[in-house]
């Protein structure tokens, strides 16, 4: 009999400092197979009782990466901070190797620019991002969290206020009236309403999750709550 479960994923992170070891402690939490990788011995050391498997290698050296099977992986994430040179020749190598997933933390712009050329399938800017996000939430009394889906498109959760407790989404018409969409509710009780209906009442505790242009939200934010 043939055995139909799904593969459960496996991931290896490439650099195992502040972002790359943080990354494996939330990966391992999750319930993924984690592979560590970095070529500072103490770094393997310290996530190795943590993760499936760690190994002390270069990341440059194609030989040493399949010597720990690195194509069994789902995703691959470098995350090497030394220079940006080790982790474009990082990304270049596994994309040869036929990774079908490699996402590469970027230290610049420019960092980015050149990773595209080489094949990332997705760049991560931990620091911009957070910085983002953190600006985002102390500029504004109403949001509570922002993340960033493109230069003009974004997922923010606003508090609501009395000016909308108690009504409907239905009546409140915020697509209509604001170019946005509702996509989820957070209540106090912790609980979470994904795709609320239209006629869900709002509370004055809850916290609205939209999704719509950077302008629009703020016009939702400023006039609609």
């Amino acid at each position: 009999m043939s055995d139909n479960s799904p593969r459960k994923k496996e991931f290896a992170v490439i650099g195992l400092g502040r972002f790359g070891g943080n990354l494996c402690k939330e990966l391992v939490s999750l319930g993924v197979d984690v592979l560590a990788l970095d070529k500072r011995l103490e770094r393997v050391q310290e996530y190795s009782p943590l993760v499936s498997h760690a190994a002390e290698l270069d990341a440059i050296d194609k030989e040493s990466l399949k010597a720990v099977g690195i194509n069994n992986f789902n995703c691959v994430i470098v995350s090497l901070g030394e220079g940006i040179e080790s982790s474009i020749l990082a990304t270049l190598i596994l994309k040869e190797m036929g990774i079908e997933k490699v996402w590469v933390k970027a230290r610049n712009e420019y960092h980015e620019k050149v990773l595209k050329k080489v094949g990332a399938d997705k760049i991560i800017h931990p620091e911009r991002d957070m910085a983002i996000r953190i600006a985002n939430h102390i500029v504004s009394d109403k949001i509570t969290d922002y993340i960033e889906l493109s230069d003009e498109y974004s997922i923010v959760e606003i508090k609501a206020s009395n000016k909308v407790a108690g009504k409907t989404l239905s009546e409140l018409d915020i697509q209509a009236n604001y170019g946005c969409n509702v996509i989820a509710i957070k209540q106090r009780t912790n609980n979470i309403v994904v795709s609320p209906s239209p006629y869900m009442k709002i509370d004055s505790t809850d916290i609205l999750v939209a999704i719509g242009s950077n302008d629009n939200l703020e016009r939702f934010e400023n006039e609609g709550v």
